[in-house]
């Protein structure tokens, strides 16, 4: 086997498998937010979302990010989907501070 197979075969051998990537968790939607990228945060939290369409709150961290970028009926619809969901958490399982935050913003999209 000459030098150049040997050098070739060496490096084909030790090439790196690219790492699996981290599987998306409930917590994710507002995970590195970089506010000069509102729309790549959007597309994880929709992501994160279609995971997790019977939490209420990945829909509640969207709103969030609906509401930094300008879109409120966006962020509206959300909020009003993840109240829907909420009511259909059996009681006391919702998060406190979930449930007040989806009262402050469910008020605050029926003032617009």
């Amino acid at each position: 086997m000459g030098t150049f197979s040997l050098a070739l075969l060496l490096l084909v051998g030790c090439a790196e498998e690219p790492l699996p990537e981290r599987r998306l968790t409930v917590d994710d939607c507002l995970r590195d937010v970089r506010m000069d990228d509102i729309d790549d945060a959007k597309r994880r939290c929709d992501r994160v979302v279609a995971a997790f369409p019977r939490d209420p709150q990945p829909l509640n961290e969207r709103f969030l990010l609906h509401t930094l970028d300008g879109d409120d009926d966006a962020a509206c619809r959300d909020i009003a989907a993840a109240v829907k969901l909420a009511k259909s958490v059996p009681a006391g399982r919702l998060d406190p501070m979930l449930a007040q935050e989806l009262k402050m913003r469910q008020a605050a999209c029926s003032r617009t």
